[in-house]
């Protein structure tokens, strides 16, 4: 928790102490609710996962779904509207901002929710949908909607989402 604690103080040009973050951070605080609904999921104890899952999205805003798999220290910034679905993956170093989706298209079974690699940026309103994967590195601005897989190292934009930087460089390839 110390960990998490400290990537938001690091992240976060607001946060003026580590106290200030444990008590005052919805991010932080859905997070500690995923990881405990997430412990009884994998018991097999889904209704009270399911339960807990609740609770959490009641006071923070936030929809972690307690099957999800989660990396370390995700970084949840204004994260009202946030909906992580049962079969995401999450890698480490990821930041979300409000009303990310990574959910399915509701054309699956399965794995129906996006795996994220690490070191992920995924802006305000940005949804990741269906069983795809997003490389390490990657930007997803604001908005975007992501429908196929964005390899490692590139920023993606728009409706349909696509391609504008790859390594840095300006480019312009759908996906």
């Amino acid at each position: 928790m110390f960990e998490l604690l400290k990537s938001y103080k690091e992240k976060d040009p607001a946060a003026s102490s580590l106290i200030e973050v444990l008590l005052t951070y919805p991010g932080v605080h859905a997070i500690f609710f995923y990881r405990i609904s997430n412990s009884f999921y994998k018991m097999k104890l889904k209704l009270l996962a399911r339960l807990i899952s609740n609770i959490g999205r009641f006071f923070t805003g936030v929809e972690i779904h307690p099957g999800a798999t989660i990396g370390k220290r995700l970084f949840i910034d204004h994260g009202l509207g946030i909906v992580i679905g049962e079969t995401a993956i999450i890698g480490d170093d990821v930041t979300l901002y409000h009303q990310v989706t990574l959910g399915g298209t509701g054309k699956e079974s399965g794995k129906r929710h996006p795996t994220v690699g690490n070191n992920v940026f995924i802006s305000g309103g940005a949804k990741v949908l269906g069983s795809i994967n997003i490389g390490d590195n990657v930007k997803v601005g604001a908005n975007a909607v992501v429908l196929k897989d964005v390899p490692n190292d590139c920023t993606v934009v728009g409706i349909p989402a696509k391609i504008v930087r790859r390594n840095g460089n300006k480019v312009r390839e759908a996906l």
